[in-house]
């Protein structure tokens, strides 16, 4: 505390015992301080200077941005200043990546524009599905989404230009319309099925419903209700600040590497089950408990440490997580189409039993985003294999939006963390006939 009488300064003081001197670092906005600060702070003048410790990055700011606001004590989450929960009703998928994309909710005329341009781009060069022909039979879709979108840099060189905007919004583009459109070709290929090209008269989710699920017939329709559920699931995973895949994407982009290759990197980082396969793992979990009356002694199982309660709790939000909700209504939604899932009910007595105990409730153990997605999912004919796949396709917005951003930002340059040498110390080689 200041002294009376003292004004209050926005710096934290230091002193290192080891020297007793005391040192004065500035306190940003956000009550950060520049990691920088840190190195004056020596033993002796020819010291590298002090570092902070972080392993997975758990309290490290990387950057300034402006996309994304979340506030896990309350559950709020907010693109470009507006609620998840508004946006999810009122707006379209395309007008959200707009808005992510933009900074700004589009016009009428902006929005017709926007969807024009990745109608436009849906399509793609008749070599890449060599590339994806290459693949096995039974090759996860994922790893032929990452790899396929990784192919795209190479039929777009124009792509390397980074530091030219109208490239950069070409690539955005381009990578909007075609990321569905490989998704697609990934499930039509593991399925063994030729592959349907994009039929641009119809919206961005009905079409990708319809190259995923068209056999033949010259037209297909999706049913409505079924189209405006995956456009809001879309709309719910556009972006979700600095998580893996996201920090992933700063990463690759901070080398000034090309977007599609960035975008396959965090795809990979998204494809590993403690990311984009956590609503597999729940689908799982609840087939594993079978019936609602076993529901119980799985608690009990989870209490014990014997099982984990897939879907419950978040890395970030510490209250209900704002998407679960949301989620959750459209569940309704789709079941009256599609018929019950069998897994619903014993998903809803596990929300309503760990709701109503205090272990859980202490824990802050509240349903995510990937309670109910699954379950969606599954009932929408969707094998688990696809559901990382449908993750990446809306997180393309929020990888593209974080990427220029970072490109954009002058204080940003490539990443290197540092590290604190463990191994051993300077060795002599010794030829191998003399090692024991």
């Amino acid at each position: 505390m200041a002294d009376k009488g003292e004004a209050a300064k926005d710096t934290l003081s230091v002193r290192d015992n080891r020297t007793g001197q005391d040192y004065e670092i500035d306190i940003l906005e956000g009550d950060v301080i520049r990691a920088m600060d840190l190195r004056k702070i020596k033993v002796r003048d020819g010291d590298f200077g002090m570092m902070s410790y972080d392993p997975a990055y758990t309290n490290t700011v990387s950057t300034r941005s402006s996309v994304t606001f979340i506030d896990g004590g309350k559950g709020i989450l907010r693109y470009r200043g507006y609620p998840i929960e508004q946006l999810a009703e009122r707006a379209t998928f395309l007008e959200v990546a707009y808005l992510i994309l933009k900074r700004e909710l589009p016009t009428r005329e902006q929005l017709d524009d926007f969807v024009q341009q990745v109608t436009f781009h849906t399509y793609v060069h008749e070599n890449i599905l060599k590339v994806l022909d290459g693949f096995r039979y039974d090759a996860h879709a994922m790893g032929i989404l990452c790899s396929s979108i990784a192919a795209l840099s190479t039929f777009y060189p124009d792509s390397k230009n980074v530091r030219d905007a109208r490239s950069r919004w070409i690539q955005i583009v381009r990578a909007v319309g075609k990321t569905p459109t490989l998704a697609a070709f990934a499930f039509r290929h593991h399925r063994g099925l030729p592959y349907v090209y994009p039929e641009n008269e119809l919206s961005y989710t009905a079409n990708f419903l319809n190259m995923l699920y068209r056999i033949g017939v010259k037209e297909y329709r999706p049913n409505p209700v079924l189209e405006r559920a995956l456009d809001v699931l879309f709309i719910l995973h556009a972006d979700h600040e600095q998580n893996c895949s996201t920090t992933t994407m700063r990463i690759v982009g901070s080398s000034e590497a090309d977007p599609f290759v960035a975008l396959a990197g965090s795809m990979a980082a998204l494809y590993g089950p403690l990311h984009g396969g956590a609503n597999e793992a729940v689908l799982r979990m609840l087939g594993r408990i079978g019936s609602v009356d076993r529901i119980p002694a799985f608690l009990e199982k989870v209490k014990n440490k014997e099982e984990r309660l897939m879907g419950f709790g978040h890395r970030v939000y510490k209250a209900y997580d704002p998407r679960a909700s949301i989620i959750k209504r459209t569940a309704d939604e789709v079941f009256e189409v599609t018929g019950q899932n069998p897994l619903l009910d014993i998903a809803l007595e596990l929300e309503r039993i760990a709701l109503n105990e205090d272990y859980f409730v202490e824990r802050n153990l509240y349903p995510n985003v990937d309670f109910y997605s699954g379950i969606i999912y599954q009932a929408m004919g969707f094998p688990v294999e696809m559901f990382p796949v449908l993750f990446a396709i809306p997180r393309t917005v929020g990888w593209l939006a974080q990427w220029e951003e970072l490109i954009t930002d002058p204080e940003q340059k490539i990443a290197r963390p540092r590290q604190v040498y463990v191994g051993v110390g300077e060795r002599q080689f010794v030829p191998i006939e003399e090692r024991a």
